[in-house]
């Protein structure tokens, strides 16, 4: 009985370690199917459009554990915006770790990283100073959170962590207007891998719910928080429509 036991907990790891997508559903979550692609997928460079309340910092922390559990030695950094998102994903990132049952123990904790006994390390990161973020190296995952509300100094900055390594970039992001790192490289970057989720997508946003937003949020912010627009900055003067139309072709 023992051994079968064992048999089946080596089972399960193999198909962890075969299926990140697995890390969700072993911590008692079912993925979206764009969550299981995202999750699954092997591209090297990807842009991730969400929708609010998509499941995207959910995905991020998935996405940083199993590279953690099942790749090691792993840096694996997240950047947010802020203090306060950085804990926020951080603190979604150890509920996994713990819904999983702590696969791989920790050796030393704190309030924005874990290390793991295999030397794998997650860090937390906010994005508020380039002074904050430098000096890591050999990075081998780094996800930006609300890429595009991080400064574009920012985003240079990190991008250099990853030349030796030839680690992942993963980014995710609710629109932020016509503007930023996030918009270009969604606009006109090469070699990224792309993905956009609207809220009407998303199994767990009800459409009622929608159809109130839309009719108390306005039009353009409602585009940008649930439709995955890149609309004009809210506090422009004119529209870029109007900026357009005052030059010739």
């Amino acid at each position: 009985m023992a051994r079968c036991r064992l048999m089946g907990h080596l089972a399960t790891d193999l198909l962890e370690a075969l299926d990140p997508a697995r890390v969700m559903v072993r911590a008692g979550l079912r993925p979206d199917p764009w969550q299981r692609d995202l999750l699954r997928s092997s591209a090297r460079r990807l842009l991730v459009l969400c929708a609010r309340q998509s499941g995207k910092s959910t995905t991020a922390a998935a996405l940083g554990l199993y590279e953690a559990l099942y790749t090691p030695p792993a840096l694996v950094l997240l950047l947010s915006p802020s203090l306060r998102q950085s804990q926020e994903l951080f603190r979604a990132t150890m509920s996994l770790y713990t819904a999983l049952g702590a696969p791989v123990p920790s050796v030393g904790e704190s309030a924005l990283r874990i290390e793991l006994r295999n030397r794998s390390r997650i860090i937390a990161l906010p994005g508020e100073s380039d002074a904050t973020i430098r000096g890591y190296a050999d990075v081998r995952l780094l996800v930006i959170d609300e890429a595009a509300r991080v400064p574009d100094d920012l985003y240079r900055a990190t991008r250099p962590m990853l030349a030796v390594s030839g680690g992942r970039l993963v980014a995710l992001s609710t629109p932020f207007g016509k503007q930023g790192w996030f918009y270009d490289e969604w606009t006109r970057g090469e070699g990224w891998s792309r993905t956009r989720i609207e809220a009407s997508k998303c199994p767990r946003i009800a459409r009622k719910f929608l159809e109130e937003e839309a009719q108390h949020l306005g039009s353009l912010a409602y585009r940008e928080e649930y439709e995955c627009e890149f609309v004009a900055t809210r506090d422009q003067f004119l529209s870029d429509d109007a900026i357009d139309a005052v030059f010739a072709p």
